[in-house]
């Protein structure tokens, strides 16, 4: 295709469909029944999920699974996870039977407060603005309060709006500063129609007051934007027990295991290149509930990056110790997470995901979201300072190499068996199909 198309969103779904298969595949009959295949019979359904995004042709699906007995604040929970990655499941349910027997998780919101900026360009006397400011913020809470009415009914709403003046990072740059308490919902489309209204508050009272100059009164607003940067949106969860009781199979000597661990935790707060293979691996539980539960991971994922990096240089998100005889495996992450609104309410699986958990608030989302995390995190270093992570990762991907091949049942019974006691690589996998196929 070597030209640009005219009009695609306004194209009928079909026509959208039959357009690309004509003109990127060969087999455009083959293209169509494969977007096809993945439809939901049930049309009020497919609907939905049509309306989601835009220029919908059909579903991509990702596997959801559950990790079982996750003791989180003396409770059971399991956790429903969506991903696509092999071992992240098991490993996650793995660390969760682990702890269960050695006093569970424990968690803990420590704070949930989330940010909006209004970024505006003011040229002139300094001490005007911020007298200015001071006079006019009580009409910011008067300008919003249709908006935030029924997020104060629930504890919500704006908690405070501060003048930031940011002219030695640029030039003639401030910005409204303002902190929210969203509750339950994520807040996203709150706190942006609270913004955008103290926006227009701002200037309009800037084009009224006769102490600016016409320059001074012609600020301008350049964007009015909620950040996923939430350093006071933060849940702590860990776990704990004597040295001794880490003892299990592959752990015989709990006392070597445990220095290993926190020397392996100990690199990658100190060495970059290991502390973001590290939090990856934690995010790997986090997004995988982050996902099922209708939230957005890559909020998530923007805001707990830029955590990491809070001190000045990347470092590793979790953090362990022995004292006086005892483990300590913890984190703290920002996590801004809703149970209503957005997904959570429209799409069937989110529902199901929020009522296998109890149908958590969101703090209780957030000390969930942050356990698996933790668990996943506690379980690669586990495999890392122990077996060596590729053994059971690769046992894991032995079925994904079986299905692209087209295993036959007899041929995945003779491959399982042979790689009981062998090293599974793609390569090995492949010559002992062709082989058992000659």
């Amino acid at each position: 295709m070597n030209n640009a198309v005219s009009g695609f969103s306004k194209l009928s779904k079909e026509d959208k469909i039959n357009w690309i298969a004509s003109t990127y595949f060969s087999n455009p009959d083959h293209a169509v029944a494969t977007i096809k295949q993945y439809w939901n019979s049930d049309s009020k359904l497919q609907q939905l999920h049509d309306e989601f995004i835009e220029n919908t042709i059909t579903n991509f699906y990702l596997p959801m699974g559950i990790a079982p007995n996750f003791l989180v604040n003396e409770k059971y929970f399991s956790i429903p996870m969506v991903i696509e990655e092999s071992s992240v499941v098991a490993a996650a349910a793995k660390s969760a039977k682990y702890w269960s027997s050695r006093g569970g998780f424990k968690a803990s919101v420590l704070s949930s407060e989330k940010i909006g900026q209004v970024h505006f360009i003011y040229k002139g006397d300094v001490k005007k603005l911020e007298d200015f400011f001071q006079k006019i913020k009580p009409k910011f809470f008067d300008a919003t309060e249709s908006i935030t009415k029924n997020m104060q009914k629930r504890g919500g709403g704006i908690l405070d709006i501060t003048l930031q003046n940011k002219t030695q990072e640029l030039a003639n740059y401030f910005q409204l500063h303002v902190t929210f308490e969203t509750k339950d919902s994520m807040g996203a489309n709150f706190i942006n129609s609270c913004l955008e209204q103290l926006a227009k508050t701002l200037k309009a009272e800037a084009q009224e007051n006769s102490f600016f100059t016409e320059e001074e009164k012609n600020l301008q607003v350049v964007m009015s934007i909620l950040s996923n940067y939430v350093p006071n949106c933060i849940v702590r969860a860990e776990v704990s027990c004597k040295v001794e009781e880490l003892a299990e199979k592959n752990i015989e000597n709990p006392q070597e295991f445990a220095e290993k661990f926190v020397q392996a935790v100990a690199i990658a707060e100190v060495e970059p290149y290991r502390a973001v293979t590290h939090n990856k691996g934690i995010m790997n539980g986090v997004d995988a509930v982050v996902l099922a539960t209708g939230n957005d991971f890559r909020a998530v994922e923007a805001g707990v990056h830029a955590y990491a990096s809070r001190n000045g240089k990347y470092s590793s998100l979790s953090h362990a110790k022995i004292e006086n005889g005892i483990f300590t495996f913890w984190m703290e992450i920002p996590l801004a997470l809703g149970t209503v609104g957005g997904l959570t309410s429209l799409h069937p699986l989110v529902k199901m995901a929020l009522e296998i958990l109890g149908k958590p608030s969101s703090h209780e989302l957030m000390q969930l979201v942050a356990v698996t995390g933790l668990a996943q995190n506690f379980a690669a270093l586990r495999s890392l300072t122990t077996t060596g992570i590729q053994e059971g990762h690769m046992k894991m991907h032995l079925n994904n190499i079986l299905n692209q091949f087209q295993a036959t049942k007899e041929e995945r019974i003779a491959i399982t068996k042979h790689f009981e006691n062998n090293t599974v690589s793609h390569a090995s996998v492949v010559e002992l199909i062709e082989n058992l196929r000659k």
